[in-house]
């Protein structure tokens, strides 16, 4: 990727190794140093050499091709006869695009112009973006000269009212056609016959090596196992070339192409042929002159119409992101700080619950309450359950929503594929307590520990001592993960609890043959946890909170308690029973 125009690019000299562009004027020049294009009323073409025959024997020259002048002054010049070209004008993304309507953002679309001949592609305007990813092919059927001057304009889409023009760039396609840099269609660093890759020139290369070695009257190539010869030169490649069955054959394919890749080594006449490459070009405004709207990266490839026809053009529209579902079930927490103090008792504990997003508030899910936990310790078999599309090449989720309730598109906007879970202390009349996070990377995480107590903040270390697991590799996994805060002094993590967690990653087609519920419900339902007696909410349960609270702290005292009212019991009656049980004996009644 060029991070300029291709004609910027010191090696193919401004496609001007031949052909040098002159501005006509109307009336004279008043001596003012600023240019005025409202004088241009059109562009010559051509170039002037002066050239002394004949040339002494101490001074080597050669022609506007680089050929020998002892063949002739204008030997490979094109001829100056109208040839029709099929263009492909590639739009592959914009950059930094200036904001056009009042929100700071903008609803770009394209128009292409090639003389005459326009394509508007406003029906597919992109929706509140500055970095829009257009990947669109435009062709065109023109011919040269006439109709060499391609424009491509990047507007910006309205509701009501008149379409604004961000901006614009030129390029003229006839110079860069005629060049011998052979900027028609780029050279590809390997020749193949299928895939993304595939070779696009109607000309094979050992085809356009030919050409070149008889119009610049060089010696070659010779071809022989493994090597050609151009020239002085020779160039080595591999010559197996594989089909689409898998199976490999002998060509000189692969040697053409090394030779046509390094042309620029060949005495004289060699020079840098253009690669198979993006161009980046800056986009500007006939009205404010000077002052960048963005830029824009494309390619354009030109093939003669009385060649062999080219294949169809390449795909480069955006990826479609896959559908996958991320299942996580929250099974126990250990060791949570315990934040609060119990109202009657005074003993530390914590209304333990845990949050999870992937997204954003708009996916966040939580688990029920674990009351009154006094060791920190939670118990939920509690499933979140998360869709979402991801874009593998950039590892990227993508999202579609619209930006406010009055919007009229979806604006797409993309994130990294990371899990969030936090764990929290709820309180019924202020506000909860943050209590920790954890955040996974779902394309690079540490291993879950395989007990609480090896589960450390060891495992989040970034230095590459700790193994590294790719979610969308393994699908799925079960282990604990460490909870923490920053210490605002130190800003070092502090542990302050852990989970343990299962992850399980379905593509959404798994997901629809295999349905399971949020939380513990329907489909494939979990099974409640198995929670202490002492995990409850106090105020709802009164006389529950009441029976734990006096039993829980003063169980020994109520049994002695009990024990002594149940001694003092038969005392008193056996004091109240003893003296009629004595007469009775006495009197034998």
């Amino acid at each position: 990727v060029y991070p300029t125009e291709l004609e910027s690019q010191t090696q193919f000299e401004g496609f001007r190794d031949w052909l040098h562009t002159f501005e006509l004027y109307r009336g004279k020049n008043m001596g003012n140093d600023e240019p005025d294009e409202n004088r241009v009323v059109g562009k010559f073409k051509g170039s002037m050499k002066i050239y002394k025959i004949p040339l002494p024997p101490d001074i080597e020259d050669c022609t506007i091709t680089g050929g020998d002048p002892a063949y002739g002054l204008f030997q490979g010049l094109p001829s100056n006869e109208p040839v029709k070209v099929l263009v492909r004008v590639y739009i592959v993304k914009a950059n930094d695009l200036h904001p056009a309507d009042i929100n700071g953002k903008a609803d770009p679309y394209l128009v292409i112009r090639l003389g005459s001949k326009s394509q508007n592609d406003k029906d597919n305007y992109i929706s509140k973006q500055l970095n829009p990813v257009f990947g669109k092919c435009f062709e065109f059927e023109a011919t040269f000269p006439m109709e060499s001057l391609l424009t491509v304009q990047v507007y910006d889409w309205d509701l009501i009212g008149v379409d604004d023009l961000i901006g614009e760039t030129k390029l003229d396609l006839e110079n860069r056609y005629y060049s011998r840099h052979r900027a028609s269609c780029g050279l590809a660093q390997k020749y193949e016959l299928h895939g993304y890759n595939a070779w696009r020139d109607p000309q094979k290369p050992t085809q356009i090596l030919a050409r070149l070695c008889k119009d610049s009257k060089v010696d070659g190539p010779y071809y022989q196992p493994g090597k050609v010869r151009v020239s002085n030169r020779i160039f080595t490649a591999p010559m197996e070339l594989e089909d689409e069955n898998g199976m490999k054959k002998a060509t000189d394919e692969h040697l053409a192409l090394a030779a046509l890749n390094n042309w620029h080594e060949i005495p004289k006449v060699g020079c840098h042929l253009v690669p198979e490459h993006v161009e980046t070009r800056p986009l500007f405004h006939p009205e404010k002159p000077g002052i960048e709207q963005g830029k824009l990266e494309m390619f354009v490839d030109m093939f003669p119409m009385d060649m062999p026809a080219p294949g169809p053009p390449v795909d480069i529209s955006p990826r479609k992101p896959k559908s996958y579902e991320l299942r996580c079930i929250i099974w126990n927490t250990d060791d949570v700080v315990l934040e609060d103090d119990a109202f009657f008792t005074g003993e530390k504990m914590s209304d333990i619950y845990v949050k999870g997003w992937i997204k954003g508030s708009e996916d966040m899910q939580s688990t029920d309450i674990h009351y009154r936990s006094l060791t920190g310790e939670g118990n939920f078999n509690w499933r979140f359950v998360f869709p979402f599309d991801y874009l593998v090449a950039e590892e990227k989720i993508v999202i579609s929503r619209k930006e406010t309730l009055f919007s009229w598109d979806e604006t797409e906007s993309k994130i990294p594929a990371r899990l969030n879970m936090q764990v929290w202390d709820a309180d019924h009349f202020s506000a909860d307590d943050f209590l920790g996070a954890l955040t996974l990377d779902l394309n690079r995480f540490p291993r879950g520990a395989k007990s609480s107590k090896l589960c450390t903040l060891d495992m989040l270390k970034t230095d590459g001592s700790v193994p590294q697991m790719s979610l969308f590799k393994h699908k799925r996994v079960k282990g604990w993960w460490p909870f923490h805060v920053k210490n605002e002094g130190s800003e070092e993590l502090e542990l302050t609890g852990k989970v343990e967690a299962e992850l399980h990653l379905m593509s959404a087609e798994e997901a629809e043959k295999h349905p399971a519920g949020l939380g513990r419900s329907e489909p494939d339902p979990l099974e409640k946890p198995n929670r202490p007696d002492s995990s409850f909410m106090w105020f709802m349960n009164p006389f529950k909170s009441l029976r734990y609270i006096l039993w829980h702290n003063y169980k020994w005292m109520i049994i002695k308690l009990l024990l002594v009212a149940l001694l003092v019991a038969l005392l008193i009656l056996f004091f109240y029973s003893m003296p009629g049980y004595t007469v009775k004996k006495m009197f034998n009644a």
